[in-house]
């Protein structure tokens, strides 16, 4: 049995400033699917995560996830009500919060709080290391932060946009 389709984009375009980076793009993803979008730098592989994720406009098409339609021109569903997770490029930690405190940032009201950023600590093996602060990290275990702190608030879809693989392992 299949599972459920997660995610459709139908010949989506988007860019800046309304002129086109990404045009055409069609893709569906189900539930449990893990995709990689690979191509040159400059191809629009993160302007067409940053539009899945709502910090972009669609100029042409729809993204539809879990069947509700999110984006479309003219609309866009607030990134915050999409229970999209989205790990960027430079990671975007808040220099002046703990690694704790960056993980917890998105359930600050979570009556559970303490106890997801511990256990999301543990699986991206940075417990220890939970007082410091992102300069006194390193590459990856910035991005382990970042990658915690995305999964935290459970989102339904995971974005990962990485410039080095081997950051990730």
């Amino acid at each position: 049995m299949s599972q459920p389709l997660l995610l459709n984009l139908h010949g989506v375009s988007c860019g800046f400033a309304g002129e086109p980076v990404v045009q055409d793009l069609s893709l569906h993803l189900n539930q449990g699917d893990i995709a990689c979008l690979l191509g040159p730098s400059g191809c629009g592989k993160t302007t067409s995560l940053r539009a899945i994720a709502g910090f972009e406009p669609v100029l042409d098409g729809e993204i539809s996830l879990a069947g509700e339609v999110i984006s479309r021109p003219g609309f866009t569903l607030p990134p915050e009500k999409r229970r999209i997770g989205m790990v960027f490029q430079d990671y975007a930690l808040f220099p002046h919060l703990s690694v704790a405190q960056n993980v917890a940032f998105g359930i600050r009201q979570h009556p559970r709080r303490a106890q997801i950023t511990s256990e999301l600590l543990e699986l991206v093996k940075l417990s220890e290391l939970s007082q410091r602060y992102p300069h006194e990290l390193s590459g990856g275990q910035q991005q382990r932060v970042a990658l915690a702190r995305a999964l935290a608030p459970e989102p339904r879809m995971l974005l990962v946009s990485v410039w080095d693989q081997s950051a990730l392992t």
